[in-house]
C-alpha cells in the first residue's frame, strides 16, 4: 500500500474516532498550497540540465509549515504529499508550532558535482525564497541533502531577505545550526523506547535490540542504546546483515562502516541474509531504513514484541494488524522519529532570539518533550481506547483540528 493511501487511512480512522464533521476532515487533507518549478543550470561541461523542483505546503494552522528537502531521481508526487501531511500530524504530536511540508529536487545528486548541486539548490531557492520563509515554511535536509545544502539555501534566500539563519533548519553550527542536532533522531528514538519499556516495567538495559538500517538514525540509535546498557544482536544496511547473538560491539562497528562505507565484512558478527534482519530473534526492533518493509509478506514472522518505527512509514496497515493480533506494540513513527524535528524547531528558537544553547540543554529539553509526548499519546489511547498508532493520529489530528477551527478556518 502506497504511502499517502495510508496516511489518508490513518487519518481518517483518527477523525472517525474524533468525531470531526465532513467538511473539516476534507480541509485538513487539502494541501494548502503545492508548488512546481523549472530549474535549468549550466553543468560543469558547458551543456544545460532542467530539473523539476517542487515544494507542498500541506497545513499552517498552528505555526509555519516544516519538512525536508530531498534529492532523488524517483521523486513520487504522491510520497511527498504524504510525508508533508504526515509533517502536519508529527509536529502537532510533539507540540510545537508548526505544521508541515516536504519538498524536492528530481535528480541523482550522486551524478552531480558538488559545483553542480550548489548551482542546481540556488536556483532552486531563486524560485521558491518569496514561499518559503521563517514564519512561513522552513525547509530542512532529507535523503540526498545534507548541512551544506542548507547553507547554500540560507546564503541565497538571505540576498532576498537579508541575514536569515532561522529560514532553514539543520545549519552547520558555524551558521547558526544546533548542537545535538545530528543524534537528534537517534537520541529521540532512545528516549521514546525508555518511555514505552518504561510502561511495561523493563528498561533498557537487558533487552536485545534489532536494527535494521544504520545510517544516521539507525547507528546514532544503536550507539546510544548500546551505551544505556542494551544489546544490538543484528544490524543492516545497503551494503548488508550482521548478527551476535551474544552482542554487536557498536563503537568498533561505527569505526568499521565509516572505514568501509558500510557494515559488511565486520568481524565482530557473522553475515546473515539483509531480508531475514526483521524477523531476526530479539525483544525490540528498530526499522530505520524505508517505508513499507513490515508487510504481509513478513509480519507473520516477526519475533520482536516491541517496534519502534525510526523511518518514516515502515509498517503496512496490513502488518499492523497482524501483529496487533499477536500482541506486538507499536510505537509509530509520527512519535517515535519526532526528535530531528523537535531539534529543528530548537533551532529556529536559537536563531530567533540569537542566543544558542549548549548539548547538553538541547538534550534535556529533548528528553522532556518525548516523555511529555509519550504521556499525551497514552492520553488520547485511554481517552479512545485504541493503539498507540490511533492515540498519535487522534492527538495530532485533535490539535490541528482545534487550532483550525479556532481560526475560524473550518469550511
Amino acid at each position: 500500500m502506497n504511502a499517502l493511501v495510508a496516511t489518508n487511512r490513518n487519518f481518517k480512522l483518527a477523525a472517525r474516532l474524533l468525531g470531526l464533521d465532513s467538511k473539516l476532515e476534507k480541509s485538513l487533507l487539502i494541501p494548502f498550497r503545492e508548488i512546481k518549478v523549472e530549474c535549468t543550470i549550466p553543468k560543469d561541461d558547458g551543456t544545460l540540465a532542467s530539473f523539476v523542483g517542487f515544494r507542498v505546503q500541506h497545513d499552517n494552522a498552528r505555526g509555519p509549515m516544516k519538512g525536508g528537502i530531498r534529492y532523488h531521481p524517483e521523486v513520487d508526487p504522491d510520497e511527498v504529499n504524504a510525508l508533508a501531511q504526515l509533517m502536519t500530524w508529527k509536529t502537532a504530536v510533539a507540540n510545537i508550532p508548526y505544521g508541515g511540508a516536504k519538498g524536492g529536487i528530481g535528480c541523482n545528486p550522486g551524478e552531480l558535482s558538488l559545483s553542480e548541486l550548489e548551482r542546481l539548490t540556488r536556483v532552486f531557492t531563486q524560485k521558491i525564497h518569496d514561499l518559503i520563509g521563517v514564519s512561513t515554511d522552513v525547509p530542512a535536509p532529507d535523503m540526498g541533502t545534507n548541512p551544506q545544502t542548507m547553507a547554500w539555501i540560507l546564503d541565497e534566500y538571505s540576498k532576498f531577505h537579508g541575514y536569515s539563519p532561522a529560514v532553514v533548519t539543520g545549519k552547520p553550527t558555524d551558521l547558526g545550526g544546533s548542537l545535538g542536532r545530528d543524534a537528534a533522531t537517534g537520541r529521540g528514538v532512545l528516549f521514546a523506547t525508555e518511555a514505552l519499556l518504561h510502561e511495561h516495567g523493563k528498561t533498557i538495559a537487558g533487552q536485545r535490540f534489532v536494527v535494521q538500517g544504520f545510517g544516521n538514525v539507525g547507528s546514532w540509535a544503536a550507539q546510544l542504546i548500546s551505551e544505556h546498557g542494551g544489546k544490538i544482536v543484528a544490524v543492516s544496511d545497503i551494503t548488508g546483515a550482521i548478527k551476535n547473538s551474544k552482542g554487536i560491539d557498536i563503537p568498533s562497528l561505527l569505526k568499521h562502516s565509516v572505514e568501509h562505507r558500510g557494515v559488511k565484512g565486520f568481524n565482530g558478527a557473522d553475515p546473515i541474509d539483509p531480508k531475514s534482519i526483521l524477523v531476526e530473534d530479539c525483544d525490540v526492533l528498530i526499522p530505520a531504513a524505508l517505508g513499507g518493509v513490515i508487510n504481509r509478506e513478513n509480519a507473520n514472522e516477526i519475533k520482536a514484541k516491541f517496534i519502534i518505527e525510526a523511518a518514516n512509514h515502515p509498517t503496512d496497515p496490513e502488518a499492523d494488524e497482524i501483529l496487533s493480533k499477536k500482541g506486538v506494540v507499536i510505537l509509530p513513527d509520527i512519535y517515535a522519529n519526532s526528535g530531528g524535528v523537535t531539534v529543528s524547531y530548537f533551532e529556529w528558537v536559537q536563531n530567533i532570539q540569537g542566543f544558542m544553547w549548549d548539548e547538553e540543554k538541547v538534550n534535556n529539553e529533548l528528553r522532556r518533550y518525548m516523555t511529555r509526548g509519550f504521556k499525551d499519546v497514552k492520553e488520547m489511547c485511554r481517552t479512545h481506547n485504541c493503539d498507540l498508532r490511533m492515540g498519535a493520529f487522534t492527538l495530532g489530528v485533535n490539535r490541528v483540528a482545534r487550532a483550525t477551527v479556532l481560526r475560524g478556518w473550518e469550511a
